[in-house]
């Protein structure tokens, strides 16, 4: 499980945030755009590394990209009183790679953080790649497109769910699942915007089947991710961890993730 995961995570740190920072139109964000691999490659070697202090240093590296992106969030909403569901969404993919690199670090010091053991640390990384950075991305960007009630919901319902999952972490195992029930509605909401509005905005049959595809594996992975929170809250059988991995964490990076950014990128090019 761990070469797969590290690969996840290899694809979150030097393709998908770095592609995602390019969809937000913020001037702030340029320098850190311009620096990034410069972070993300040390924290990609630091996972092929055995558990040492070199490679805590080489993922304090990355931490410290990810800690630049996370202070970038308070200074953007300063410019407005109130912001928009999308603004939120778009904040919250700022701050949640920040708990990926802490998650980093540690694990590959060998620390158990807050008494989390490593492998649930491990997977914290792309966790917060991809259910945080990504999945809040992009329902920003689909609350941006379309108009209505259900893309305000989606990009407030990401962000809600996700913070419900990680405190899920510290206290019990119930509210790890009323995160993955609001997260889930959150992100089929995003499926559903993607398949029927955005995509039938797409300029080329490529960037339509990039959104298609996108839209189509959200409703597999989230099924499986709702199973597994249900399991953990219930003693119900359930995927293992391994298993998720293959399945969910594999389809989110590369079917989701990866698709949805380079679909996105696509728009912008084309309407810009």
């Amino acid at each position: 499980m761990s070469v797969l995961v590290n690969v996840i995570v290899m694809l979150g740190m030097l393709v998908i945030v770095p592609a995602g920072l390019h969809l937000m139109d913020a001037v702030e964000l340029a320098p850190i755009r311009r620096i990034w691999l410069l972070f993300a490659v040390p924290g990609a070697v630091s996972l092929w590394l055995p558990r040492s202090t070199s490679a805590a240093v080489l993922a304090g590296l990355y931490a410290l990209g990810t800690l630049a992106l996370a202070v970038q969030a308070p200074r953007r909403p300063a410019r407005t009183r109130s912001p928009t569901p999308a603004e939120i969404a778009q904040l919250t993919a700022l701050v949640t790679p920040c708990v990926a690199g802490l998650a980093l670090v540690a694990e590959r010091a060998g620390h158990e953080l807050f008494g989390f053991g490593l492998t649930v640390l491990a997977l914290t990384v792309p966790h917060f790649h991809f259910v945080g950075f990504a999945a809040a991305l992009v329902a920003g960007l689909v609350c941006r497109t379309t108009a209505g009630a259900a893309g305000r919901f989606a990009a407030l319902s990401v962000p809600l769910g996700t913070l419900l999952v990680l405190a899920g972490y510290f206290f019990d195992d119930w509210a790890e699942l009323l995160g993955a029930l609001l997260l889930t509605a959150g992100m089929w909401t995003v499926a559903l915007l993607t398949w029927r509005d955005v995509r039938a905005g797409g300029r080329d049959g490529f960037t339509r089947t990039l959104l298609a595809i996108s839209a189509a594996v959200l409703v597999a992975t989230m099924l499986l991710a709702l199973s597994w929170a249900l399991g953990e809250a219930t003693g119900l059988p359930h995927p293992n961890l391994t298993w998720m991995a293959a399945t969910h964490g594999l389809g989110n990076a590369l079917g989701f993730a990866l698709c949805s950014v380079l679909a996105w990128r696509r728009l912008k090019e084309t309407t810009a």
